[in-house]
């Protein structure tokens, strides 16, 4: 996958990518796109939702090459959990 280059930082990123989620995204979203990966264009709103993490920033870079991309996942507080243990 492409790395951009991005003069925001990854918080700045952040706070972006989840004003896009909340105004934009959440709104369009159905019951069964809980747990799905959305993949967002933080400089222009666009995004995919996939359950597939990689499908999802794929598509998104498909269409747009030089995409600033956040990477989250729908009602969960981060993308990934890591566990501890079995």
């Amino acid at each position: 996958m492409p790395v951009t280059n991005s003069k925001r930082t990854p918080e700045e990123l952040a706070q972006l990518a989840l004003r896009i989620l909340e105004r934009q995204i959440l709104p369009l979203i159905h019951p069964e796109d809980e747990g799905k990966f959305v993949a967002i264009n933080v400089g222009t709103g666009d995004f995919e939702i996939d359950p597939d993490d990689y499908a999802a920033v794929m598509r998104l870079r498909s269409r747009q090459v030089s995409a600033e991309v956040w990477l989250g996942r729908i009602g969960q507080p981060a993308a990934y959990r890591m566990r501890h243990g079995r």
